[in-house]
């Protein structure tokens, strides 16, 4: 038995699962396809904004004839399925460049791994999918669109879950509680995960980062909660949701804020007053994303 730190964090996921052969088999058992990317992209972006909503992906694969993504998700958020079903049609939209042909040329085949259980019983299950195909009204697909999202969440593993995958999805669940037996995977990628995610690997910031978003996830938590309780006085539902979007604001703000002072306070960015009147001045939406980019740059923007 060994200590590691959790695979739900984005932190501790994404650098596993970077590994291009990790990520080749991990998606290629997942979709059923053999797949072999000789390089995974970490937070990857566009260079020019698809849509009007700018997108990042936690882990990016390509070769000519594929394109895969693979999203960790633990928060659960009203808006996850929708959102990342945009990631996967930007994905796709993002190759026609020209009128004059609407082919993509990749297949795109996006994968997110949810490990949390949602509330709502309807929405709980090990493996859920979409195709892109046209079908007829025989129920014969055309073989026109190959693209595919799939939806996993390793706390609903079941007898029927496909072997393959199985195993994948018990390696993530088998870390959430900060252990793992190391002999119950002995098969080599699985080794490399673990060593990947072994406490005694892990470098200071690693550690830092894992527990900026245990900060961030305790954050959003309360400040639903605390949302959920403004928006229950008396008056009408427009008054509660009122409440609620009031409350989750202003919880969000303050994580934020606080996430993006620790942050630049272990990068050794000096905070002046000017910087921190600036902090002061931003939104929710606009706080995460200097806290994305301090934490992806390094450096304040």
């Amino acid at each position: 038995m060994v200590e590691v730190l959790p695979l739900r964090y984005g932190t501790l996921f994404k650098k596993a699962f970077s590994d291009p052969e990790v990520f080749s088999a991990f998606v290629g058992d997942v979709i059923g396809v053999e797949l072999e990317f000789s390089q995974v992209e970490q937070e990857k972006a566009f260079p020019a904004p698809v849509g009007k909503i700018d997108i990042r992906f936690d882990l990016f694969g390509e070769d000519p004839k594929h394109r895969a993504i693979v999203e960790i998700q633990h928060v659960r958020e009203s808006d996850a399925f929708a959102r990342f079903h945009y990631y996967h049609l930007i994905s796709q939209i993002e190759q026609v460049t020209t009128s004059r042909n609407y082919e993509v040329e990749r297949t795109v085949y996006t994968i997110v791994v949810f490990t949390r259980l949602p509330d709502d019983e309807n929405l709980r299950f090990d493996m859920a999918s979409q195709s892109s195909d046209i079908v007829t009204l025989e129920g014969r697909a055309l073989g026109l669109f190959k693209h595919r999202i799939v939806f996993l969440n390793p706390r609903a593993v079941s007898p029927r879950t496909p072997p393959k995958v199985r195993r994948w999805l018990e390696l993530i669940d088998d870390s959430l509680d900060g252990t793992i037996d190391e002999t119950a995977y002995p098969e080599p990628l699985f080794q490399r995960v673990i060593g990947a995610i072994e406490s005694q690997n892990l470098t200071p910031q690693e550690r830092y980062w894992a527990k900026e978003e245990a900060i961030w996830e305790d954050t959003k938590t309360e400040s639903y909660l605390e949302g959920k309780k403004e928006g229950h006085g008396e008056g009408k539902k427009e008054g509660r949701d009122e409440g609620l979007e009031e409350g989750l604001d202003k919880g969000l703000k303050n994580g934020l804020k606080t996430a993006i002072v620790d942050a630049c306070e272990l990068l050794d960015i000096a905070l002046d007053e000017t910087k921190m009147a600036h902090i002061e001045r931003l939104g929710a939406k606009a706080l995460d994303a200097l806290r994305m980019q301090i934490k992806k740059t390094k450096r304040w923007p």
